[in-house]
């Protein structure tokens, strides 16, 4: 089974949830891109995966070109907000998904709320992922 996780900047959400899912299962094979990758992870997203476990710190963050050929069973959107762009995906699908999520990496403010964003949103993460796995790949 191959997922690909798609946003755009490919440094925290698609990021997160791509550790959460190879966490849910091993034998997945998960990837994430982005239409505007920025070349390096968010450093509170792999604080925040860190903290529970999982480490994210030897992922790139790859532009979605690198996947385009290949042919996938879900690709899958993490972009939330409206004025964001999430990426349109053109290559070989079995089934494509939007699951969004806020970007903290946007959060303004002080450190403690900053996090406070990123704890939230890996936990929605968290959540929203594995509902995915127990429903579509798990059954």
């Amino acid at each position: 089974m191959k997922v690909l996780i798609l946003c755009t900047g490919n440094s925290c959400r698609s990021q997160m949830a791509h550790g959460f899912l190879q966490s849910f299962d091993k034998d997945l094979q998960v990837y994430s891109g982005g239409t505007e990758a920025s070349g390096k992870l968010n450093s509170n997203a792999v604080k925040v995966m860190e903290e529970i476990g999982i480490d994210i710190s030897n992922h790139t963050s790859d532009s979605v070109e690198k996947y385009l050929d290949e042919a996938w069973d879900y690709v899958i959107t993490v972009c939330g907000g409206a004025n964001e762009s999430c990426p349109a995906f053109l290559g070989d699908v079995k089934e494509r998904l939007h699951i969004g999520f806020d970007d903290p990496s946007h959060a303004v403010g002080n450190d403690e709320f900053i996090m406070s964003e990123f704890h939230r949103v890996r936990d929605e993460i968290k959540e929203r992922f594995y509902e995915f796995y127990q429903t579509k790949i798990k059954e």
